[in-house]
């Protein structure tokens, strides 16, 4: 059976291209492609993996514009030729759901979210700063691009969801249901310290989505100590507002970020992501999170278990869910525990598991890969 990975672009590196990489690795000799992939955007297991791109790595300093190219990418995810495969596993939040493949071929779908900016283009719209010209033209583009969303989303046999909330959006965007299998967690790479000190960390790419403001606002008010871990195009907007007690660390190394997560009170997760890995990263070090009850973290925070919620995107309400997090006992062994029903084996065994399900000959182990596949299985009803 020849088997096909295929991820957007890698022009980036965040919670999907995680994922592409252990689908890579949990499918045995399989062939990975992109639109686009740029070399220090790889994930360290896919740096020499031989991904094959289409012509779109060759366009006019496409690691500049590769933004701007967004009309384009649709032909370019059409002209990969997959035709020779018999199963193919897109990694999509935008185009990779739109490959075409053999007609006998099985083709299965993890959609990390519908395309962020054609379906909630407004809310997109309001936190970036479009000059007039493009801000009339680009509306006119989307509603392009959302009818060709909408024919891409019948490529796929199967959809799979990262979370419960992507699920919903699948279904109200594409009509089509989705099986929900969790993104793996590296649960390996931060581990508890057995030290705390006095200070929060923030670990993320610096978006305006991401609401990395709130936390700098809330802990400028309160005066509380707040590393500032990741880099991105917010960044000097975000340096602007900053009080005395916020330090940017940049995209640190993974030894700076370990030693700070492993060490600090808690992780400030204020952004609405599709899932978020960060908060389970910090459990598997012990450390609890400070999330916004919204998206994901409703799925893998729990509450006064292994962190607490604020409910509206403010600095202030933010600023209270500190002082109550402040006032609360936390087990780093519960939150390790917790972070251990997402690992990397559970997210293999689960996915693997739905392939055979949907006709993928996979052979079926005798038992699960890893006895943290039982964590997973009571973690589900806890959250179901």
């Amino acid at each position: 059976m020849r088997i096909a990975v295929v991820h957007d672009y890698f022009t980036q590196l965040g919670g999907a291209e995680k994922v592409a990489e252990e689908l890579y690795r949990t499918l045995p000799n399989a062939s990975l492609f992109a639109t686009v992939a740029f070399p220090d955007c790889m994930p360290p297991h896919l740096k020499n993996a031989g991904v094959r791109t289409s012509w779109m790595q060759n366009l006019p300093q496409i690691a500049k514009y590769y933004r701007t190219y967004f009309l384009v990418y649709p032909f370019a995810i059409a002209s990969i030729d997959l035709s020779k495969y018999d199963l193919v596993v897109s990694s999509s939040s935008s185009y990779a759901k739109g490959i075409r493949t053999d007609r006998d071929a099985l083709h299965v779908c993890y959609c990390h979210t519908p395309m962020r900016w054609v379906w909630n283009y407004k809310t997109y719209s309001e936190r970036q700063s479009f000059g007039f010209t493009r801000g009339f033209l680009v509306p006119i583009l989307i509603r392009g691009l959302k009818y060709w969303d909408q024919e891409a989303s019948r490529q796929p046999d199967h959809f799979v969801a990262n979370s419960k909330i992507v699920a919903e959006r699948i279904r109200r965007a594409y009509g089509r249901s989705a099986e929900v299998i969790h993104p793996p967690i590296d649960t390996e790479r931060f581990r508890p310290s057995g030290a705390q000190e006095n200070y929060y960390v923030t670990l993320s790419r610096l978006v305006s989505y991401k609401r990395i403001d709130l936390a700098i606002q809330a802990c400028t008010e309160l005066n509380k100590r707040l590393f500032v871990i990741g880099d991105g195009p917010d960044r000097k907007r975000l340096e602007a507002i900053a009080g005395p007690s916020i330090t940017f660390l940049g995209r640190a190394p993974d030894d700076v970020v370990e030693h700070y997560v492993s060490r600090c009170r808690a992780l400030i997760f204020p952004g609405e992501e599709d899932f978020g890995m960060a908060p389970l990263e910090v459990a598997a070090a012990g450390r609890p999170t400070i999330a916004y009850r919204a998206g994901g973290a409703v799925e893998t925070v729990m509450e006064n278990a292994t962190g607490i919620f604020f409910d509206e995107q403010s600095p202030e309400h933010l600023a209270d869910a500190i002082q109550r997090f402040e006032q609360h006992e936390w087990c780093p062994e519960l939150i390790r525990q917790h972070s251990e029903g997402f690992s990397v084996e559970v997210f293999r065994d689960r996915f693997r598991s739905f392939l055979r399900r949907v006709g993928a000959p996979f052979p079926a182990p005798a038992f699960s890969s890893d006895p943290r596949a039982v964590v997973a299985a009571s973690l589900d009803s806890i959250l179901s």
